[in-house]
């Protein structure tokens, strides 16, 4: 269990692509046409997480995002920093970018190349089916797995320590998509 003070003092959610808000698989076509799948549930989570409490997203991946960028634009991710090959470094980076600290900043990943990132952030958090090394360094491991909740199980307990589960009703038109 997340004390509650842990949670007040972050201002910026940083999310892995791949096995976090995706389950890790890629599809691909008999043209060669690829395709990831998201949760919507995950997404709601996330806006709530924009509404409730004015949370600034960002992502931190090691592909390249194309495949993920319209969905992360839905929901006003930035930056977003892909191709990342050290991922500690890449964490600071962002962090200086949306002008918070490290420790002020929470950061979700999967796999042992997220460790650098995990070990930097002010709350490490990970899905129920990440990596035995990361379950083993994270504060935060979700009951739900990849790309199938994980993300939505965070931002429900962060929620609940901040403002209460489920949130006050928000106004309506906070959920109109941002504007290009």
């Amino acid at each position: 269990m997340i004390a509650p003070e842990v949670f007040k003092k972050l201002k910026l959610l940083v999310v892995d692509i791949d096995g976090t808000l995706t389950d890790g698989r890629l599809y691909y076509g008999k043209d060669g046409e690829a395709m990831k799948v998201f949760d919507v549930r995950d997404g709601h989570g996330l806006k709530l997480m924009q509404v409730c409490l004015g949370m600034k997203l960002a992502v931190l991946t090691g592909r390249k995002a194309d495949l993920s960028r319209a969905r992360l634009l839905e929901f006003g991710f930035s930056p977003i920093f892909e191709r990342s090959r050290q991922k500690g470094p890449d964490f600071e980076r962002l962090c200086a970018e949306a002008g918070v600290s490290p420790s002020e900043a929470c950061f979700m990943g999967d796999d042992v190349n997220d460790l650098p990132a995990l070990e930097r952030a002010g709350l490490s958090a990970c899905p129920a089916d990440a990596a035995p090394e990361v379950l083993a360094k994270c504060a935060f491991v979700s009951k739900r797995e990849g790309g199938r909740g994980a993300v939505r199980d965070l931002c429900e307990a962060w929620l609940g320590a901040t403002v209460g589960w489920p949130p006050p009703e928000p106004p309506a038109h906070a959920f109109e998509p941002p504007k290009t």
